[in-house]
């Protein structure tokens, strides 16, 4: 399948020509095989799985922990009739395969960081839109898990952004981020503080933050801490809406998170570390203060 690479780098028409035995022995192959290929024409079973390939990486950047099923049901989705057993073929001879591995039990791995850690668990800010942070929490239903990737501007701890679908995508995290830029007034030059999942290691969430002018922050690998003010926020909503009761369909807990986001937390829940104000009240008496001062 890296024959055609071969071809396009050996072109004369090229900006940078790379000779065939170069490109042959970077990437592991002998020129005698790729000669060969050369001289025989490409079948039309071999373009479809190169097409087909293609489709798949980008499916899989897009939800990395999803395997060959997950990615049978995308293509599907897309409109394509593909079986599974070609699916988990395409993936083996392409190297695609979930992020989560059992090994002892069952976790997500962690990659390496995109970005250098700008908070140093220092979650605290002058003023609105400097530091956000971000982070995904799931929850079962009937129907099958629900995702909420929710965006916190530490200044006022209001929920800026956030996002809520049944697959954990890197659209979810974009999703979350595009809606807090939005309701901000597109700043720029705000920190995104968030772990190392690989939804905000993304080539889509990356090209997000650089879109908007944003600047990427990475905690370690296994250090909650790193991200506690979220996770804090998390565990509010874990105790006041996900743990109160079984939820029978996904619709039924979202409109339940929303709801609580929206009506309790922002504008009802009062907070020490606010004053004892609400994020609502807080924003509201602070901007009026700002306005007052100049």
């Amino acid at each position: 399948m890296m024959y055609p690479l071969v071809h396009e780098l050996a072109a004369a028409d090229v900006p940078v020509r790379v000779p065939v035995a170069v490109t042959c022995r970077v990437l592991g192959f002998s020129e005698q095989g790729y000669y060969q290929w050369l001289r025989r024409p490409v079948s039309d079973g071999d373009r479809s799985d190169a097409q087909l390939i293609n489709v798949l990486r980008d499916l899989h950047e897009d939800d990395p922990e999803g395997g060959y099923r997950v990615l049978s049901d995308d293509l599907a989705d897309l409109g394509y009739t593909v079986s599974e057993r070609r699916v988990w073929r395409l993936c083996n001879m392409a190297g695609i395969q979930s992020v989560i591995v059992t090994r002892k039990g069952r976790y997500r791995q962690a990659g390496p960081p995109m970005h250098d850690d700008l908070v140093q668990r220092q979650f605290t800010a002058d003023g609105p839109n400097q530091l956000w942070l971000t982070d995904i929490t799931e929850h079962h239903t009937s129907e099958g898990k629900l995702y909420l990737c929710a965006i916190k501007d530490v200044f006022g701890n209001k929920i800026v952004g956030y996002s809520i679908a049944s697959r954990m995508k890197a659209r979810l995290a974009v999703e979350a981020l595009e809606m807090a830029v939005a309701h901000r007034g597109n700043p720029v030059g705000v920190i995104v503080h968030s772990d190392r999942g690989s939804q905000f290691r993304s080539r889509k969430f990356l090209a997000a933050l650089e879109r908007h002018g944003l600047i990427g922050s990475m905690g370690r690998v296994g250090a909650c801490g790193d991200n506690a003010a979220m996770e804090s926020f998390f565990s509010l909503l874990q105790k006041n809406v996900l743990d109160r009761k079984p939820w029978a369909t996904r619709r039924e807990l979202r409109l339940a998170i929303v709801h609580w986001i929206e009506g309790i937390y922002h504008r009802k829940r009062r907070q020490r570390g606010l004053g004892r104000l609400t994020p609502v009240e807080f924003e509201t008496i602070m901007k009026d203060a700002v306005t007052l001062a100049a």
